[in-house]
């Protein structure tokens, strides 16, 4: 009975290639880099021209210090992780630790109470999400990057 259990789990299981893992990784990050950079320059829109400059500068500031002590390193401890796992072939939603699917969730939940709820001003919200956003979509190289060292070695 219980080899009849594993099997029916194999059967339901979205196994792919490891390379796919990468790959999903980086689109994802990159959707939700740029969507969230969208919403910034959405806010950014009705603020005059010097002023919009300082918050994309600081944004931008705020991106390379999440890239360098955050995204960089967990984006490459993915990698490692994927290339770590001794199957080829593996769940699709593996491209991330089981234990960081609620943290995402935590993220979203605050992502949506910030814009619709937050008493902060959208302009200076635009800092955290550009940040955000930014290190999300120049981190997604890092998968971009390891799909091409699979593909091209």
């Amino acid at each position: 009975m219980e080899a009849n259990s594993v099997e029916q789990k194999k059967k339901w299981t979205p196994a792919t290639k490891k390379i796919w893992l990468h790959l999903t990784a980086g689109i994802m990050w990159s959707g939700v880099g740029v969507m969230l950079v969208a919403f910034a320059a959405t806010w950014l829109v009705a603020v005059h021209s010097w002023t919009v400059l300082l918050l994309i500068l600081a944004g931008l500031l705020l991106a390379t210090g999440i890239y360098f002590f955050g995204f960089s390193k967990l984006a490459s401890g993915n990698i490692q992780r994927i290339i770590n796992i001794p199957k080829e072939r593996v769940c699709l939603f593996a491209f991330q630790k089981w234990t960081s699917y609620p943290l995402v969730l935590m993220m979203i939940a605050m992502g949506i109470y910030l814009r619709r709820y937050s008493p902060i001003p959208k302009p200076y919200l635009a800092i955290l999400y550009i940040g955000l956003g930014a290190s999300l979509f120049v981190s997604s190289f890092q998968y971009y990057f390891q799909v091409f060292r699979t593909t091209c070695t």
